[in-house]
């Protein structure tokens, strides 16, 4: 049974890469379109839902979001939530209709044709340059005052010890979203690490549930406020990945 599994796996995640490059060469003239000018930028996030649509349901997966607050429109926010798998990216868009600037890893930039959308669309780090990630924050704020919404990953990374539930949080979205003034918004992420692992034997098909929870308002918090908001966010998405599975 267990090979059987692992076989199962390995084609899956073959099907994966496929269903990307699919939905990446389908929808590239609309995102090399949408690229050219940093104002069309809400027209690329409407066609990366797209993509994100296409690749969730192409591999098998549906998602199931219960919403403990709406998001409005015009307003931008924070987006935070715990980093497993290579899904997050499109359960994000998929989950968040606020366009929002991803910002992710450098590495991705080399995958060929989604890595030269990536790095024209999302703010690129290299977490172990100071340089890097000072000027990612500048990008950021960059961003938030053009009006769109920021996401970041606040485990800074999967993991590379995958038994570990939720890693400790760093301190950057927690800075831009004190300093801007607006709200976080966090995000449980229950399946997708289960569906799609950083382990390569593993993985298939199904729900996907993601858990929006309540904001966290930052209109009167300073800067000394930070490492509060941060453990109450963190803490807020733990104790519903530690909920009973149902």
């Amino acid at each position: 049974m267990k090979l059987f599994e692992q076989i199962f796996a390995t084609f899956y995640r073959i099907w994966f890469y496929i269903i990307i490059a699919f939905a990446t060469i389908l929808l590239f003239p609309f995102l090399l379109i949408s690229i050219l000018k940093s104002s069309w930028y809400p027209f690329f996030f409407k066609v990366a839902r797209v993509w994100s649509i296409i690749i969730i349901y192409g591999i098998g997966c549906y998602p199931v979001i219960k919403r403990d607050v709406k998001y409005q429109k015009g307003r931008s926010y924070m987006f935070v939530a715990n980093h497993t798998s290579m899904t997050d990216i499109m359960l994000m868009f998929y989950t968040a209709k606020n366009p929002f600037v991803f910002v992710g890893k450098k590495e991705l930039a080399k995958i060929p044709l989604f890595g030269y959308i990536y790095k024209h669309t999302c703010i690129l780090v290299d977490r172990g340059n100071t340089k890097s990630r000072v000027e990612a924050f500048r990008r950021a704020e960059k961003r938030l005052n053009e009006g769109l919404s920021v996401c970041i990953f606040p485990e800074g990374g999967v993991p590379d010890d995958l038994s570990i539930l939720l890693d400790e949080f760093k301190d950057g979205a927690f800075r831009l979203s004190i300093e801007h003034k607006i709200p976080i918004a966090p995000m449980t992420f229950h399946d997708n690490k289960k569906r799609f692992p950083y382990s390569f034997f593993k993985g298939g098909p199904g729900k996907m549930r993601v858990r929006v929870h309540n904001l966290f308002e930052t209109e009167n918090l300073e800067m000394t406020d930070r490492k509060e908001l941060k453990n109450a966010t963190r803490e807020v998405i733990l104790n519903e990945l530690l909920k009973p599975t149902v």
